[in-house]
């Protein structure tokens, strides 16, 4: 039987995995299988040419999927998020390590199959560092790739191990074995918060931000968990999209490093609720830190510096502060829930 040749897409019903499904399918270039713990919506279902519901922890399910389809580029979206994870910390190393390690296991063998890399494109986040306190933070500035890379939640931790399997399946794979190259073009962008209109947020700690704007709209009041100073870098989800695919496009040759840090803007938590009750007069946005909370967001940088990301591949964020919230959130959020 003849496979049929795909992208691969792993949690695909995420907040980033909706938009480059939409992305990918405009391009025409790729026919798209999507990987998701629960069924998709029908509007993103339906630019797939397959949807397979299943855990990545399940062997036999990727099997299947790679007996049935030639997959030449893995988005490997998949993961719990920071907030939910340090509940169930175990858990979560499960489902982030063990199943990134389970799609790189899945690379290696595809592109020994295709005699050529398969392109392993990997959302890292923030999280991965942990400076020791606010005053620290506020002293480093932007931060680069490889600084303060000591994070504190099992999230963090897991994104910055699975950098470092990608990078050992890129470059080391079974080094001591005379089995040849393992076929894996590793690639990961380490992602500031993401500010998107269409999807809710959901369980991450940077998404107090998107949290405003969501209870506002829906005229609900919003104890925000950080304080009124809090300042970590955003992205528009349009953004995010772009830089994924636009890192996907690039020549490995460009490449002077296999994990980039990106951003747009970095507000603090005080402006964007006047961002948010400018737009709608009635927002009733407190503070009510959680000091556990806190303490995380503390510890990731007020700002990153991607000037590799802007040199290698030309990283250039189309939405400010301004543009994000004017052209993107709050269009699409109002219309969101009039709908409703």
């Amino acid at each position: 039987m003849t496979r049929k040749p795909v992208v691969l897409v792993t949690g695909a019903g995420g907040e980033i995995g909706h938009g480059l499904i939409h992305e990918i399918a405009a391009r025409g270039t790729f026919d798209i299988v999507a990987l998701d713990l629960r069924p998709l919506d029908p509007s993103v279902a339906s630019r797939c040419a397959a949807v397979r519901v299943g855990d990545i922890l399940d062997h036999h399910l990727l099997e299947r999927v790679r007996a049935e389809f030639e997959i030449s580029v893995i988005f490997h979206l998949a993961a719990m998020l920071s907030t939910r994870a340090e509940f169930v910390p175990e858990t979560a190393h499960a489902v982030n390590v063990q199943g990134t390690l389970n799609l790189l296991q899945l690379a290696v063998e595809e592109g020994r199959e295709l005699g050529r890399p398969v392109k392993f494109l990997f959302p890292s986040s923030l999280a991965v560092y942990g400076l020791p306190d606010a005053g620290t933070k506020r002293a480093a500035g932007k931060v680069g790739e490889e600084a303060w890379l000591a994070p504190i939640t099992i999230y963090g931790c897991s994104k910055l191990h699975c950098e470092h399997l990608g990078r050992y399946y890129a470059r080391h794979y079974r080094q001591l074995a005379t089995v040849g190259p393992s076929h894996v073009d590793f690639r990961a962008i380490r992602f500031p918060g993401l500010l998107s209109a269409v999807t809710v947020p959901s369980g991450g700690t940077s998404d107090y931000a998107p949290e405003m704007l969501h209870a506002a709209a829906q005229d609900r009041p919003y104890p925000c968990f950080v304080r009124p100073d809090t300042r970590i870098p955003f992205m528009a989800m349009p953004d995010a999209i772009a830089a994924v695919l636009k890192l996907m496009d690039a020549p490995a040759g460009t490449l002077t490093t296999l994990v980039y840090n990106v951003a747009a803007f970095n507000p603090s938590a005080a402006e964007l609720a006047e961002r948010v009750r400018k737009a709608f007069p009635g927002a009733r946005i407190t503070f009510a830190p959680d000091a556990r909370r806190q303490a995380i967001v503390d510890s990731w940088p007020e700002d990153v510096d991607d000037g590799r990301a802007r040199r290698d591949w030309g990283f250039r964020p189309a939405y400010d502060l301004d543009r994000a919230f004017d052209e993107y959130l709050l269009v699409n959020i109002k219309r969101h829930y009039a709908r409703s």
